[in-house]
């Protein structure tokens, strides 16, 4: 019998990686109108229609429509009848993310490596069949109603995934490249064990951690890890709330989604400028920092590319690490409840977080919080 031995490189890897995790294939959000909410995510956010998959495809129970631009992939489903899970989903959390779906090298390894490493199994591999081929897909749950779908489309030529067929409708992009991270919120307690779960599923280490010292303002504090593959591909932070005088936006969150969940989804642009503009012009919302932040922001940053005044009339956040600086900006919640919400990113060469953005932030989603009785 011929054997085999794992070299050196591809044990390390395995260590490191040991789900054979590559990127973020897609987000899934259940929606409780996917056609509008198709609508506005390529009026708004510029994004392509892609892929439908519905009762004209032979679906009976959800109908989804794919968007894309650049690498980001958005897929937004809402059921088709009273009876299916999507409800339950709808009724506890409003629009929200329900799977962070993850590109892996092989599923059923991943699939069996993230059970016998303490995962909840809520799908185990199986082939997603259609007209183009087959894709195999498993899933496990990442916590509260979010899981993480694990996909290898190797080969797979299809317009999306078996069972979604080509449905083009071209949008006019902003910009958008590819997602940088995805941000969960967790109620007191749950922050390390969730940090512990990435850690001893995925094999993912600590990159950055935040206290209340870091993240507070005079009335709320919260806590936050981020969680990375050693690529620094996939990053996952972990919000909880910490002690304050009145409710943080963690505490708000959890309230109005009725548990965990996926408070929002980074994306990354090449230039935040162009990309805001575009997005105001479309209408998007977006929080509203005090004109004080930039009195100081040049001697707080140093020497920077962009001109200040255009950054405080698109309210641009700047942070710098010892690699660079980064731009930022938070649109306000995308749907009724103050949950689900995008931030616009743009690294030039930082690899944090934007630590010294904090106050300021936290104090403009107060003023909202205040303004929808909240606080």
């Amino acid at each position: 019998m011929k054997t085999t031995r794992e070299t050196p490189a591809a044990s390390a890897a395995s260590a490191t990686n040991p789900l054979g995790v590559r990127r973020v294939h897609h987000v899934e959000l259940v929606v409780g109108n996917a056609k509008q909410a198709a609508y506005f995510y390529r009026k708004a956010f510029g994004f392509s229609q892609v892929a439908y998959r519905g009762l004209e495809t032979g679906s009976r129970t959800e109908a989804s429509y794919v968007l894309e631009q650049g690498a980001v992939r958005l897929v937004l489903t809402t059921p088709l009848g009273p009876d299916t899970w999507h409800n339950e989903h709808l009724r506890l959390h409003g629009d929200g993310v329900r799977d962070v779906a993850l590109e892996v090298a092989d599923v059923d390894h991943a699939f069996a490596e993230a059970v016998a490493r303490g995962a909840e199994a809520v799908s185990a591999p199986r082939d997603l069949e259609g007209k183009e081929g087959a894709v195999r897909h498993a899933a496990i749950r990442a916590h509260n109603d979010t899981i993480h779908s694990f996909v290898a489309p190797q080969g797979y030529e299809g317009a999306f995934l078996p069972g979604w067929e080509a449905a083009r409708i071209e949008a006019r992009p902003v910009g958008l490249a590819a997602i940088d991270h995805v941000v969960s919120n967790m109620a007191v307690g749950d922050m390390d064990r969730q940090a512990d779960f990435y850690a001893r599923v995925f094999g993912f280490t600590r990159y950055i951690t935040f206290d209340d010292k870091d993240i507070s303002t005079e009335y709320s504090a919260l806590q936050s890890v981020v969680m990375s593959d050693h690529a620094r591909v996939v990053k996952m932070p972990i919000n909880e709330p910490a002690p304050g005088k009145r409710k943080s936006q963690i505490e708000e969150y959890l309230d109005w989604y009725h548990g965990s969940g996926v408070q929002h989804v980074a994306l990354l642009t090449g230039d935040a400028i162009e990309a805001v503009r575009r997005l105001r012009d479309n209408g998007v919302e977006f929080l509203t920092i005090p004109d004080s932040y930039y009195d100081t922001l040049l001697d707080r940053v140093g020497p920077i590319d962009e001109p200040l005044d255009v950054l405080r009339d698109l309210r641009l956040l700047v942070d710098r690490d010892d690699e660079g600086y980064l731009l930022q900006i938070f649109t306000k919640p995308v749907q009724d409840r103050p949950t689900l919400f995008y931030e616009i990113i743009q690294r030039k060469g930082c690899r944090g977080f934007g630590k010294g953005n904090f106050k300021a932030l936290f104090e403009s989603i107060e003023l909202e919080q205040a303004r929808r009785g909240n606080l």
